[in-house]
């Protein structure tokens, strides 16, 4: 492994191991608090462009399969840890990490303290970083840095280029998901849950998607702010009250956006499998999965036909709303894998009550 290293945009340095590819990357650093489920992080288009510290500290010890991407990429700009482990022990494992991240053009760095890196991003907030050769002026490195433009549309990047399908057996719905950086888990979710999908690009107009006959909408997660995306608050101004809606991220800022809510970005977001959220409706409370690093301002939802139901119970912030009259539900973090869940279940009621099975076995497709 050769010398790397890494440069903060507060001029802090950390110096290791290179892993992955021999690039020089620079990206908006965030950090994930989740012990397993590195793949899944990695190929998450909602963290395109983003720079990953994992907090765990061994990363790598059970590999990537073919079965467990979320996208058909790698998205992070790059990956930070503070032991990696080459040589996995899982039976189901088919390459290694740095073997994947070489392949798309990402660069890891290891043996540095990703506790400091951490508790730099949670005092300080999200901030652009560097991995480069260790051999580099860091004066150099930081104009570089300073001088660097963060992507404003990463949506068009990762969304679909056209069309596509997914079906399952004895459909009950079809639902048209528009894809600003859909995981494959979803679509899973969603076929497991009686519906076929069809996945629309990010800028499908309303028309393109009425042709499908769709019983409902679903607004994917994604890497953008929802104020880079008009497109998609245009489709849900169209379709409230013609057509269930369902976001999740940044689904459910574009959502909160679209009824006149405000949206700000986070000091340093939420990210990992550990977040605690309460439901206001039944006051249970669930262990969620979250990355996203914009927030609905609850406050601001009074006047909007949107009632909050989920706050996150670390900082207080709102986690999901609902539209009960037009069929309109969201929530800023990931749905639970077992079951149908509050989710899916609503947004299932709300497909039943404004359509029924309506075209769901005539669709041609």
């Amino acid at each position: 492994m050769n010398k790397r290293m890494l440069v903060l945009e507060n001029g802090k340095c950390f110096f290791g191991e290179g892993f992955g590819a021999n690039e020089t990357r620079i990206a908006e650093l965030v950090f994930n608090t989740s012990m397993v489920g590195y793949q899944e992080i990695i190929s998450d288009p909602a963290y395109r462009n983003c720079m990953l510290v994992m907090s765990y500290p061994l990363i790598g010890n059970y590999g990537l399969t073919d079965d467990d991407f979320e996208s058909k990429a790698v998205h992070v700009s790059g990956m930070i840890v503070r032991e990696y482990n080459d040589s996995p022990s899982n039976y189901r494992f088919t390459r290694t990490l740095a073997e994947v991240l070489r392949d798309n053009g990402a660069p890891g760095i290891q043996g540095v303290d990703t506790r400091e890196i951490v508790r730099i991003i949670r005092n300080e907030g999200s901030m652009r970083a560097m991995i480069t050769d260790a051999d580099r002026e860091v004066e150099e490195c930081l104009k570089e840095i300073k001088a660097y433009s963060l992507v404003s549309h990463a949506v068009k990047e990762v969304s679909s280029k056209s069309v596509w399908y997914a079906r399952t057996r004895n459909p009950q719905f079809t639902v048209g998901i528009i894809d600003c950086g859909v995981r494959s888990t979803m679509i899973r979710k969603f076929k497991n849950n009686g519906c076929n999908a069809v996945v629309f690009p990010y800028d499908a107009t309303k028309e393109e998607i009425l042709k499908h006959r769709p019983n409902g909408l679903f607004i994917s997660d994604g890497p953008d702010a929802p104020q880079a995306v008009a497109e998609i608050q245009e489709l849900v101004k169209e379709f409230k009250g013609k057509l269930p809606i369902m976001g999740i991220g940044l689904g459910a800022h574009l959502i909160a956006y679209a009824y006149g809510a405000k949206i700000s970005k986070m000091k340093f977001g939420h990210n990992g499998a550990n977040q605690p959220v309460k439901n206001l409706l039944n006051n249970e409370i669930e262990i969620t999965s979250q990355n996203h690093i914009h927030v609905i301002d609850k406050d601001s939802l009074e006047g909007t036909e949107l009632t909050l139901t989920h706050v996150n119970l670390i900082d207080g912030t709102c986690e999901g709303v609902i539209d009960e009259k037009n069929g309109v539900i969201a929530m800023q973090y990931h749905p639970s894998e077992d079951g149908a869940g509050y989710l899916f279940e609503n947004f299932i009621n709300f497909m039943k009550k404004f359509g029924g099975r309506k075209n769901a076995k005539e669709n041609r497709y």
